[in-house]
């Protein structure tokens, strides 16, 4: 049995693969949308790109009751099921 140290190629091609496997998960972390009771809640700039408007034109239709919105802890998220209903 080998003994294997920190420049050997298995341990370079091990932590090659973990350094790629956390900065996918990384990324998949930033991207993702919470959840609360089954329902996916979309952010401010999901909802404007989706719909092709600006922030200010969402937060006038927020404004005016126009469309649905939850804040949590400061932050402002729109029910996906009802956007798109």
């Amino acid at each position: 049995m080998d003994i294997l140290d920190n420049k050997s190629l298995q341990m370079v091609s091990f932590f090659t693969a973990l350094d790629e496997l956390s900065a996918t998960i990384q990324q998949a972390l930033q991207k993702r949308t919470p959840h609360l009771n089954g329902e996916k809640y979309l952010t401010n700039r999901e909802v404007c790109q989706l719909l092709r408007i600006s922030s200010r034109t969402l937060q006038n239709w927020r404004d005016m009751g126009k469309i649905p919105f939850i804040r949590l802890k400061g932050k402002i998220l729109y029910p996906q099921s009802l956007i798109f209903s």
